[in-house]
């Protein structure tokens, strides 16, 4: 397609691109929506803000004795149904006085582009924070002293892990941890030689290392009064949609714009064997998942 602002010199430009181009760049922004924290298995067909993905639960049937004469009663599959809904609807326009120059000089590599990425990144993934933070079982407070501040936050990390062990939570799973967490964290030898004891870390997606069946990521978007998050990405989804780039004449200014709309939502997902069901076959989710586990530090005055 070609528009009228544009030379036969730069014909090529096509801006149904941006989409895919927008997510490569937007992904490796996120931590709390990325794919190592969050699911996205259930984003359906997203096409406006109010829209609701539903999670059909299956209920594990129960085992009976063959024995004879009575042989065998059978059962019926019973389902637990949940909603996601998209609830966010967030947008940026910006204004240029010349549309093509400002696609010529580097499209979405472009500085005013970049900043729209990581300003949508950022939005989302503090959105994603708050979902998962809120639904995650508190643990105790860590309280530790000016002398053993690395070992008590890697204590911590075991002691999540403990958690999740007794909950039987699969192999792959995380922790995301403040700058202020990570900062004591990376002294301890366990995190400091990560390559030694399980994998030297990354920087994709705030990764800091891979050890002990965690894979470590930082964040500056930390839930308020949380510090240590623990858990794995099956118990949190995140859907999201991009309903494109937009450009023409703005109808205020002698300038043209570009914009985009985000629609995105997430929840805490439910299990049968991990969660309550409710007589109206939902689950009851004012209780904290299971899957996923929290601390917050009561740091030291010398800290």
């Amino acid at each position: 397609m070609t528009f009228a602002y544009q030379s036969a010199a730069t014909n090529t430009f096509v801006p149904e691109i941006w989409d895919a181009d927008l997510l490569t760049q937007f992904d490796p922004l996120l931590v709390w929506a990325s794919p190592v924290v969050s699911n996205n298995k259930y984003e359906g067909e997203i096409r406006k803000r109010g829209d609701v993905v539903h999670i059909n639960s299956l209920l594990r049937p129960s085992i009976g004795d063959y024995k004879l004469p009575d042989g065998m009663t059978a059962q019926r599959p019973e389902t637990v149904d949940q909603k996601l809904p998209i609830t966010e609807a967030k947008y940026l326009q910006v204004l240029t006085e010349d549309a093509e120059r400002v696609q010529v000089a580097g499209g979405l590599s472009s500085p005013i582009n970049q900043q729209m990425i990581r300003a949508l990144a950022r939005e989302a993934d503090t959105f994603m924070g708050g979902v998962i933070a809120k639904g995650a079982t508190a643990l105790p407070n860590v309280k530790p002293t000016a002398a053993n501040i690395p070992q008590s936050l890697y204590s911590t990390i075991l002691d999540m892990m403990l958690a999740l062990d007794d909950n039987d939570i699969p192999a792959g799973r995380y922790v995301v941890v403040s700058p202020r967490v990570k900062r004591y964290l990376v002294e301890h030898p366990a995190v400091a030689n990560a390559a030694a004891y399980g994998e030297g870390g990354v920087t994709a997606n705030g990764v800091v290392a891979r050890l002990a069946g965690f894979t470590i990521l930082s964040t500056t978007a930390m839930p308020t009064g949380v510090d240590i998050v623990a858990g794995h990405k099956e118990f949190a989804t995140y859907a999201s949609q991009f309903s494109g780039f937009r450009e023409g004449q703005s109808e205020k200014y002698r300038a043209d714009y570009i914009d985009t709309l985000h629609l995105y939502g997430g929840k805490i997902v439910r299990y049968p064997e991990l969660d309550t069901k409710k007589a109206d076959s939902t689950f009851d989710e004012s209780k904290p998942t299971k899957g996923i586990v929290k601390a917050a530090v009561e740091w030291p005055a010398a800290a």
